[in-house]
């Protein structure tokens, strides 16, 4: 019996100081949880509208090419990256308000790169594509939170009615 209730307490201990037994899946790095704040990954076999968004820099300033783009409540969108720049950018799909948390993160760690559902990070001359379901009416936007870049202008608007 003694030894038994050692072993219990034993094992609660190591359960209790482990670290794995606190953090979820995908704890060690950069990781998001399965929610977002603008809406819900897209699924890529249904029908989408096609939105194109290019990145870069002119004239001193970044930029993304809509700065603005409107849709509806429900709607699913297809936006086609490309960087036609000479510095790496991202646009990463949250609220102002999770894009600029993030950003003071990014501060921290400027080498972190996105390959997330609502966010990617494309090199120079580079294309990739965010499939993504607007859930949530309100205004959200898209952002490159590398150091920066968002002080230089890369922000743009999505309005969902």
């Amino acid at each position: 019996m003694k030894y038994l209730h050692k072993t219990c307490i034993a094992i609660i201990g190591a359960v209790l100081i482990s670290p794995s037994a606190w953090a979820g899946a995908g704890s060690s790095g950069h990781s998001h949880d399965e929610t977002f704040s603008a809406g819900e990954p897209g699924d890529p076999k249904k029908a989408a509208r096609i939105i194109q968004v290019t990145m870069g820099e002119m004239d001193g300033k970044m930029m993304f090419m809509p700065s603005k783009v409107e849709v509806k409540k429900g709607e699913q969108v297809k936006f086609m990256l490309r960087n036609n720049g000479e510095l790496d950018h991202e646009f990463i799909l949250a609220t102002t308000a999770d894009n600029l948390k993030h950003g003071e993160a990014m501060k921290k760690n400027p080498d972190m790169e996105h390959d997330d559902p609502n966010g990617k990070r494309l090199a120079p001359k580079k294309t990739n594509e965010i499939v993504w379901k607007f859930t949530k009416a309100g205004e959200f936007e898209y952002g490159c939170l590398i150091p920066g870049h968002r002080e230089a202008g890369m922000v743009g608007t999505i309005l969902v009615k």
